[in-house]
């Protein structure tokens, strides 16, 4: 069971790298695009940033729900 929690894990952090990889090159190479105002007046940096966060508490919800069941 904890080989499938570690692949788990492995997976569920590779995904949130690739979206951080993105939120970096994004920035390292297209800063201009961070400037755009897509809602409520408030830049894409800063509505990447929030997404990374919630993204985090989102794939540890995932992780936990997913290693709880295999317990049982």
């Amino acid at each position: 069971m904890e080989s499938k929690n570690v692949r788990l894990g492995l997976l569920l952090f590779t995904i949130y790298t690739l979206f951080y990889a993105g939120f970096v090159l994004l920035n390292a190479f297209a800063a201009d695009t961070m400037e755009w105002l897509p809602f409520a007046g408030i830049n894409l940096a800063i509505w990447y940033g929030f997404g990374l966060i919630i993204g985090a508490f989102a794939l540890a919800g995932i992780y936990g729900f997913l290693c709880r069941e295999s317990r049982e």
